[in-house]
């Protein structure tokens, strides 16, 4: 697996070795050691979550509060999106600065998102599998959002808004400037809570 860091260093596009040959492929999708190694903390992932979508549904931008904060590993079985993740955590350097990033099945690549940061993916082609890892259990008490359409972080989601395909809580979900303070993270205190 190669390991790349992005703008943001602390998300990670992960992009594994494909063996193919005239039968197909394989692929290892998840090393924790590796992944450990890589990033230095260690990570319990508890939960697989898949979703399988029409072009243009965007989900997010969603996050969980601590104590029930989750690390995302995010990738495409069928497919293709384009998944964005948002520094929502107060006094870093980053914060409010976003990273996008294609995943789809033909390129295999995968995107670690930590806690801290909101995620969320539009989809660029019909019948679309998303699959993810998570380190904690979902909290509805926990569940948080920003607005997929904030001017301050000017997101190019590569579809037209008029075709954009979202939820009725997606609809309505505020600017990041406008969040209360205690439903964003802190960053010396939250981060790997």
């Amino acid at each position: 697996m190669n390991f790349v860091r992005t703008k943001i260093k602390d998300i990670i596009i992960i992009e594994p070795k494909v063996h193919g040959d005239d039968r197909g492929y394989f692929i290892e999708t998840f090393r924790q050691d590796k992944l450990e190694e890589f990033i230095g903390y260690k990570i319990n992932f508890c939960q697989d979550n898949e979703s399988k979508s029409s072009k243009g549904v965007l989900r997010g931008l969603h996050y969980q509060l601590a104590p029930c904060a989750q690390t995302k590993l995010v990738r495409v079985i069928q497919g293709k999106v384009l998944d964005v993740a948002v520094d929502i955590r107060q006094n870093s350097p980053t914060f409010g600065t976003y990273v996008a990033v294609e995943l789809s099945a033909s390129n295999k690549k995968q995107l670690l998102v930590p806690r801290g940061f909101a995620h969320g993916f539009v989809v660029l082609e019909d019948d679309t599998i998303f699959a993810y890892k998570v380190d904690n259990y979902y909290s509805p008490a926990c569940d948080r959002g920003i607005s997929y359409d904030d001017k301050d972080l000017d997101i190019n989601w590569k579809i037209q808004r008029k075709d954009l395909n979202l939820s009725a809580k997606d609809k309505v979900q505020k600017n990041l400037k406008d969040v209360d303070g205690k439903d964003i993270f802190d960053y010396k205190v939250d981060y790997y809570a």
